[in-house]
């Protein structure tokens, strides 16, 4: 039977379709053509079984039998520790990366495009630059409530290591924080910001949005949010509708492994006993299939 090497792999998600039905049909695929694998010859042991009784009625007697070892029979049930590498990679609350479309001029009532209109607006004064000013304003703001939030005093040895490191962020719950703001496009009344940031929501990232066009003295409704990185999956490791199968997602799990592996092992401060030895064994043995 066709091995599976336990671990964690993205896929895209097309827009407009609920995460539990990409889940769902990526499960469907990969069990369909795990149990339709060619599997093994299942192990062979010898028991001692009664022997038929003789026409005579004589003692019955015992035979050595070959018979296979039930314990062999496949059942496919998922692929190894990846939720707990999920949870695992979950606890290092890593950053986000989305590009967030906006449209000026107008406001609705859940900050969407697709919402009710409730107000119109003029926007010919906005310009590049006012709205980067703007943008400044909020990157600073959220990094205060980052170090605020990550409970480190700044003055001492551990907030210098861990700032090199790179690791200076909440590592429990706390409100939406963005890291790091920048417009990547700007054609009125169209504008495209990239945010990165930790714990947040969709609406959350619309109303940014909304928040930016009231401080430039107009509105502003959100067009797209795109995840372009998680952690650290990017949009090149995203397996396509197509390659939902057992082949890309062996490579995809092989891909990712030492980079999944690295980021726990950094963040958490030490090496994941249930999970990490684990996933070696469990990569040779895919190898070996």
């Amino acid at each position: 039977m066709a091995a599976v090497p336990g671990g964690l792999f993205a896929v895209y998600k097309p827009a407009g379709v609920a995460w539990n039905r990409v889940r769902e049909a990526v499960e469907t695929r990969l069990l369909r053509e795990l149990n339709a694998a060619p599997g093994r010859a299942p192990r062979q042991h010898v028991r001692f079984l009664p022997a038929p009784a003789g026409g005579d009625g004589g003692a019955t007697g015992l035979v050595a039998t070959r018979v296979p070892v039930l314990a062999d029979h496949p059942l496919v049930l998922g692929i190894g520790h990846g939720n707990k590498l999920l949870t695992d990679l979950y606890d290092c609350h890593l950053t986000k990366v989305y590009t967030v479309g906006g449209l000026f001029g107008k406001a609705t009532d859940d900050f969407s495009d697709t919402g009710k209109l409730v107000e119109k607006t003029t926007f010919d004064h906005i310009t590049r630059e006012k709205l980067e000013r703007i943008l400044a304003v909020i990157q600073g703001t959220n990094h205060k409530a980052l170090l605020m939030h990550s409970n480190i005093d700044m003055k001492t040895q551990e907030a210098y290591e861990l700032a090199v490191k790179g690791l200076i962020r909440p590592m429990g719950k706390s409100p939406p924080i963005i890291t790091a703001i920048r417009c990547l496009q700007f054609a009125l009344p169209e504008f495209q910001l990239e945010i990165h940031c930790l714990h947040e929501t969709q609406q959350y990232l619309r109303k940014i949005v909304h928040e930016i066009g009231l401080e430039l003295k107009s509105s502003a409704v959100c067009t797209q949010v795109r995840r372009i990185r998680d952690g650290v999956f990017t949009l090149d490791d995203a397996l396509l509708r197509t390659q939902w199968n057992l082949q890309s997602i062996q490579k995809a799990i092989w891909d990712c492994q030492l980079r999944v592996r690295t980021e726990i092992e950094k963040t958490l401060g030490h090496q994941e006993e249930s999970c990490l030895p684990k996933m070696d064994a469990e990569m040779a043995q895919a190898a070996d299939s």
